[in-house]
């Protein structure tokens, strides 16, 4: 070090946790409401000893921000994203002397209620406004067409209306049985089309794409899930069923898993009201329903949807 240069100053730090995915579901009888929020906490304040010496002194762990968080959500509840980080950012500088500043920030998804046919919602059962994409793919060879429509990322969700129970165990298995569960999804799905020449009237693509969407929603909503297979055949069904023009459907159905968050060690109860929404690793589910005596035209690997 020459004489000019002067010594090492901490400046700006701050730490916290980010994106704690925490669904809170409020049940007025059989209708729920779901707020889905992306937290992340940041703090600052005199923490210049645990970046100098190691001394945790002064640090409100991570882990606790976190815990903070599912458990504010449990005893506050969510009536807005705005109103939840400022609960949270008061308990942070309030609570903590050495806490100066704490910054929350937060991402809702919203949802809305699957329409059910005859009109009305259903009480339970929600789409994620907005996300999903629409796909085809076309192909022409001179004399014959094959046209395949699409979607994929429709994320969907029941509240309640779902178990799993009654799966093989072996020494490895520790996964519970539950009976009321929350089943959520993004569904990718291709379905080809029967239509393959120009001597017959083609499908009027936009009106089918939507009600087949509608479709794929309403058997979602309707079906009391067993499993999450169970629930992919009812949707790809019912769309074999009500439009003879499709001959095959193929879904692919990652779970997106949401685990009751334990608040015990806080005294509290969860009554199937607080989630931890987890990405990864997670489930996947995948099948094709063909008319009967269809031949399949979808190359096989699902997972490319």
């Amino acid at each position: 070090m020459t004489e000019a240069a002067g010594r090492p100053v901490l400046g700006q730090n701050q730490y916290g946790k980010a994106e704690c995915h925490v669904v809170r579901v409020t049940r007025e009888g059989t209708t729920h409401h779901i707020k889905d929020l992306d937290v992340s906490v940041s703090l600052s304040g005199e923490m210049a000893e645990v970046h100098r010496s190691g001394s945790n002194a002064n640090v409100l762990t991570t882990d606790t921000t976190k815990n903070t968080v599912f458990a504010f959500a449990k005893e506050r509840g969510i009536a807005s994203a705005e109103e939840f980080g400022i609960h949270l950012a008061r308990h942070f500088v309030t609570g903590q002397e050495a806490i100066h500043r704490a910054r929350i920030r937060v991402e809702e998804h919203t949802w809305d209620r699957i329409e059910v046919p005859g009109g009305g919602d259903a009480r339970h059962s929600f789409v994620r406004a907005g996300r999903e994409t629409r796909t085809a793919q076309i192909t022409y060879d001179g004399a014959r067409w094959e046209v395949i429509s699409g979607l994929k990322d429709l994320v969907v969700l029941n509240s309640t209306g779902s178990e799993f129970r009654g799966f093989a165990r072996d020494r490895y298995t520790t996964l519970p049985e539950t009976g009321d569960r929350v089943l959520a999804t993004e569904v990718n799905s291709r379905w080809r089309y029967g239509w393959t020449d120009d001597e017959r009237p083609a499908p009027r693509w936009d009106d089918r794409w939507t009600r087949v969407r509608d479709h794929l929603l309403h058997a979602f909503a309707g079906t009391y899930s067993h499993s999450l297979q169970q629930t992919l055949y009812a949707m790809g069904a019912r769309v074999i069923d009500h439009h003879p023009e499709i001959d095959e459907i193929r879904l692919s159905l990652p779970n997106k898993h949401h685990f009751l968050v334990d608040l015990e060690p806080f005294g509290l109860k969860n009554n199937h009201e607080v989630y931890y929404a987890a990405d990864r690793p997670y489930g996947l589910i995948e099948a094709t329903v063909l008319r009967e005596g269809a031949e399949p035209g979808i190359p096989v690997d699902l997972t490319r949807l």
